[in-house]
């Protein structure tokens, strides 16, 4: 892995505050903190996030909502449960593959572009499910749907980044990880209403009306906010793709006028191993392998629970996609506390070090991001370990209903938090190729979660739940030392320092020398 050790934390400090000696220029960087990060007012950033995090549920409805569907489908097209299951494992292939090919090309050719092919392909799709009664356009056309679905995430990631600094950014996080934990509780009650009442067919036809409504507000109002393409959002986007007719922010005094055009980039074509490339990177693989570890988790505890539940409890299916219930409820509320617990944390860190807040810039060289991210991450390791353990052994003993409904709640909870800090935290260490990393992070966990849902019934069949559970937690768990090694080794890796109480002092110490010389030079 990469071993490189960047330069001591005080060269980019007094690199820019000693180029600015002397100058009125200089005086104005060093001490106005209002210079914004993003040319978009609060009310924009707050619009822009919750389109792209709509936008990114999408991934996961498309799943959910047609697990309660299968076993019509199979008997409408004449073909067995097990070639369905086919379906869903050729739309997760696809899932892991695809945004590591859309997310590098949306770093190259900006957010917009990108997910208005990803829609266009996704509506596409799923109008060809709604018409179709063919087993062989049933797979090909779920492989097109996952390719334009999953790469929302990784997308949505990368407008977050591009509009939120570091001090702002786990509020947005917190938003798309609401929406994105949603669908696993509405999705298999969309789909067995609709199966049930009208016909299979209408998942589709509903998920058709949805992403092409999506599609029309994104071409119409979902503005570029790729900085490669547009900096500060204060640049006019030098390709029509990359325009809508939502107005360009006005220009303060620190932007480029808008009436500036982007300087036109050259274009490579998208690697899909660029992704993989961020392993290298001590504390992005870290940060990967402990969210792929709990999504393991987490998706051996969701592909269960309906199939345990419905023969312990003797469930019909529409009970079984509400028993999902609980654990979504538990999800979307955690993403939101979660997302304002990690901005309260970046400024309880920047205190505790008495370091400035700065919300104008994406440069944490001298900021220990690792320590902010995870200050409140044990408790909850701690709360979905032992829901996790406690689930298995509820459903092993076979006690009320509502046991393991309680559980879920909170292992669904803890295990959202968890991602929304991971997703943050990837986004921080990598801001400038935000939808990259993310998708290797989709690609990683998918094949993680998938290995681990392959032994699932096995080790239930051989151990028992309870202990099968016990084993998952475990390998939980051991997410404990991860965190604590990226804690005290993270901006070692990014910095050559273990802290940043020596970059804090030298700062102030260049500071008051330069106010010395400006008020010297003034005389």
């Amino acid at each position: 892995m990469d071993d490189e050790v960047k330069a001591p934390l005080e060269s980019p400090v007094e690199e820019s505050l000693g180029a600015s000696v002397g100058t009125e220029e200089g005086e104005r960087v060093l001490h106005d903190d209002s210079r914004p990060y993003s040319c978009f007012s609060q009310r924009q950033k707050t619009c822009i996030s919750s389109i792209a995090s709509f936008s990114a549920m999408f991934s996961g409805l498309s799943s959910f909502i047609y697990y309660p569907s299968i076993t019509a489908i199979s008997r409408s097209l004449h073909v067995s449960v097990q070639l369905i299951n086919l379906t869903i494992t050729s739309y997760q292939v696809v899932s892991g593959i695809a945004p590591s090919i859309l997310g590098d090309l949306a770093d190259q050719i900006g957010r917009r572009p990108v997910c208005l092919i990803a829609f266009t392909l996704y509506f596409s799709a799923n109008v060809g499910l709604a018409l179709q009664n063919s087993y062989t356009a049933l797979v090909v056309l779920r492989c097109l749907q996952s390719a334009g679905a999953s790469s929302t995430i990784a997308i949505a990631y990368g407008f977050i980044a591009d509009i939120a600094p570091p001090a702002e950014r786990g509020s947005y996080v917190g938003i798309l990880q609401g929406f994105t934990n949603s669908a696993p509780s509405l999705g298999p009650i969309l789909g067995g209403v609709l199966t049930e009442n009208i016909s299979w067919h209408w998942i589709f036809w509903l998920l058709a009306i949805m992403s092409g409504t999506n599609l029309l507000v994104l071409g119409l109002i979902m503005p570029e906010t790729s900085r490669r393409i547009v900096n500060d959002g204060s640049l006019r986007p030098s390709h029509l793709i990359n325009r809508s007719l939502f107005p360009n922010p006005k220009p303060s005094a620190y932007h480029r006028s808008d009436a500036e055009l982007a300087p036109k980039r050259t274009i490579r074509f998208p690697n899909p191993l660029n992704c993989l490339i961020i392993l290298w990177q001590r504390a992005s693989f870290l940060v990967i392998l402990v969210g792929g570890i709990q999504y393991t988790v987490y998706g051996c505890l969701a592909a269960s629970f309906s199939t345990l539940m419905i023969r312990l409890y003797s469930l019909n299916y529409l009970t079984g996609g509400l028993i999902y219930l609980p654990c979504g409820i538990g999800g979307v509320l955690a993403a939101y506390t979660t997302g304002k617990l990690l901005d309260r944390d970046y400024i309880r860190t920047a205190k505790r070090y008495n370091l400035r807040v700065d919300k104008s810039t994406n440069d944490l060289s001298n900021f220990p991001i690792e320590q902010a991210r995870l200050l409140s991450v044990f408790p909850l390791l701690a709360i979905s370990t032992t829901a996790t353990v406690g689930f298995g052994w509820a459903l092993n003993q076979h006690t009320s209903i509502a046991v393991p409904l309680i559980l879920t709640f909170f292992s669904g909870a803890s295990q959202v938090a968890i991602f929304t800090v991971c997703g943050t935290l990837l986004t921080d260490l990598n801001p400038n190729q935000s939808a990259t990393v993310q998708a290797g992070y989709n690609l990683i966990r998918c094949a993680l979660s998938a290995g681990g849902i392959a032994g699932l019934q096995a080790l239930i069949d051989a151990i028992g739940v309870g202990w099968c559970f016990t084993i998952y937690a475990i390998i939980g768990a051991l997410c404990i030392p991860i965190f604590v090694l990226l804690r005290t080794h993270g901006m070692l890796w990014r910095t050559g320092s273990r802290g940043p109480h020596r970059c804090a002092a030298r700062t102030e110490e260049i500071s008051q020398d330069f106010r010395i010389r400006g008020t010297i030079s003034g005389k």
